[in-house]
């Protein structure tokens, strides 16, 4: 069910980016080419996704919400495009081919991320069907989570030296690096099709509690993974000598807690009336993967 669920979702939003980021025959297609390298090559659409579950759950209707949820994939690309660049990460590898600085170049990769960040949002600002003030309002959700008080600042927690730090430290970067995007994917999903504000808040819950489950088993699957099913080297984290939840707790503790972030995502799902059970498979999947 959620195969089918999944390989669907991503036909659509692929189908989609394919169109947003065709070249156009002018000196700059070089960008276009990394752009469409780095959001085509693969991936498991997991934020747009729970955008347009969301958006279905609380009644949105037709596709009116795709713009948004490719807006939300070229976030999410621009941030792995950078997070492998030598001054971050310096991993060679995403998706089972060269990274994006391997096969373009750093300097084509820095300018395929800022791209792909710029682009994403006037692409969210055509969506059509939908009243201004939400699309605003969702906008403005989208712009706090990709920056300073989201992800951007995830990042820069993670590239600390947090080996002197209290738990605390590392699950703020994991809230915020891969939490934010998911819970403000979450709650644009809910914003678009009109929901009340106390739903909104349930989803954003949800989002986090998914995010922080789907980091520590990232962290888990850089220790014990298998690269080529996961399509990237494994032991970066040890390579860059980065401090983990799973180098600190253990595995098995690790994952028992993200079963207990999983089933706390679970219990926020009560709130909303309609089918969720496309939800619980898909944190359920997140937390059960080997990739």
């Amino acid at each position: 069910m959620i195969d089918m669920l999944l390989k669907d979702y991503q036909a659509k939003i692929d189908s989609r980016l394919d169109i947003i980021l065709s070249e156009n025959g002018q000196l700059y297609d070089e960008v276009l080419r990394a752009c469409r390298y780095a959001a085509l090559n693969g991936g498991k659409r997991i934020r747009p996704i729970l955008l347009l579950e969301f958006y279905k759950l609380c009644g949105g209707a037709d596709d009116c919400a795709y713009n948004f949820a490719c807006a939300l994939e070229m976030i999410h690309s621009y941030s792995l495009v950078h997070d492998d660049l030598p001054c971050m990460d310096n991993d060679d590898m995403r998706r089972g081919k060269p990274s994006c600085h391997k096969a373009y170049g750093e300097s084509m990769a820095l300018l395929c991320g800022d791209a792909l960040l710029t682009e994403a949002f006037s692409v969210a600002s055509k969506t059509m069907g939908i009243p201004a003030e939400r699309v605003v309002k969702a906008m403005t959700h989208l712009a706090s989570s990709a920056g300073v008080c989201g992800m951007i600042g995830g990042q820069v927690i993670d590239m600390a030296d947090n080996s002197n730090s209290d738990d605390g430290v590392l699950f703020e970067m994991y809230r915020l690096k891969t939490g934010a995007l998911l819970k403000t994917a979450c709650a644009i999903g809910c914003i678009l099709a009109g929901a009340d504000d106390s739903l909104v808040a349930y989803a954003e819950k949800f989002g986090e509690n998914v995010g922080i489950a789907f980091q520590i088993i990232d962290d888990i699957l850089d220790s014990t993974g298998d690269s080529k099913i996961l399509g990237k080297p494994v032991g970066s984290d040890e390579k860059n000598q980065k401090d983990t939840i799973a180098v600190r707790l253990g595995v098995e503790y690790c994952r028992e807690l993200a079963k207990k972030y999983t089933d706390e995502a679970y219990e926020c799902l009560e709130h909303f009336e309609g089918d969720t059970s496309s939800l619980k498979e898909l944190a359920a999947f997140l937390l059960e993967r080997n990739y």
